[in-house]
């Protein structure tokens, strides 16, 4: 199994049990600890063999060496990590929208930490797909699909080659591109985000790009009341989805 380069290992109950309901046609072998009695385990047993994926006891120390130091609660599911889209992807997403487009763009998110919770929350949000640009920034990994709790499975993850060209193509669909800046002045609160809408975040560490920057077409900050100077990228994203999501939700006066 382990050397099967297609499948990678991800550890923990949380994570199998996601891994199994979104995606069991991606779940190549799901191991158990014969000797943990936990009806977590025979439930995780069950929901494998209604998927038709194969289970298998293995001793703690295989399991320890396939967690690579995860926490895995006795279990490790080996999965296909799935491939990213292209700049030919978003263009079919985007034509077969039959509602107003509400896009992630990420510019140079680099902790899959960070990738796995913004996919988490933005498929909770609605989101139909997830950009960020091939170089400098974290593609699909293990853990990034163990922290994205089945997500990296049910939403789109596009990376492109010139995320600054991108965006240029989704204003010309008319899509309005809204950038994360502690320099602006406007606060996220006070934009109209109802309309087709791109959010665009920056990376951990400088936020966006000039470039990218520059191709938004509206500046927001996020009010910070505090002693910090900024928010965690996944914690800012789910600030803001959620607040495009909550004016989506609202019919207009």
């Amino acid at each position: 199994m382990a050397t099967d380069a297609t499948l990678q290992p991800i550890a923990g109950i949380h994570s199998a049990r996601a891994a199994l309901k979104f995606g069991a046609a991606g779940v190549g072998e799901l191991w158990l600890d014969p000797a943990r009695r936990d009806q977590r385990l025979a439930d995780l047993a069950e929901l494998a063999h209604r998927g038709g994926v194969s289970v298998r006891g293995v001793e703690r120390d295989e399991l320890e060496r396939a967690a690579r130091g995860a926490n895995h609660q006795g279990v490790v599911i080996w999965v296909r990590v799935p491939a990213a889209g292209t700049e030919h992807d978003l263009e079919r997403i985007l034509d077969a929208l039959t509602e107003p487009p509400l896009l992630l763009l990420l510019d140079g998110v680099q902790d899959p930490h960070n990738l796995g919770a913004c996919l988490r929350t933005a498929d909770g949000a609605g989101v139909q797909a997830l950009i960020a640009p091939k170089d400098n920034a974290v593609g699909l990994t293990p853990t990034v699909c163990k922290v994205a709790s089945g997500a990296a499975a049910t939403l789109p993850y596009l990376q492109v080659t010139n995320l600054a060209r991108t965006m240029d193509r989704l204003k010309a669909r008319g899509i309005w591109l809204v950038g994360t800046a502690a320099t602006a002045t406007t606060e996220l609160y006070d934009l109209d985000l109802t309309g087709p809408l791109g959010l665009v975040m920056g990376s951990e560490g400088s936020g966006l790009r000039r470039l990218v920057q520059e191709r938004c077409d509206h500046l927001v900050r996020l009010p910070l009341h505090g002693r910090v100077e900024s928010l965690n990228v996944s914690v800012a994203t789910g600030i803001a989805l959620y607040e495009a999501l909550r004016q989506r939700r609202v019919p207009a006066p």
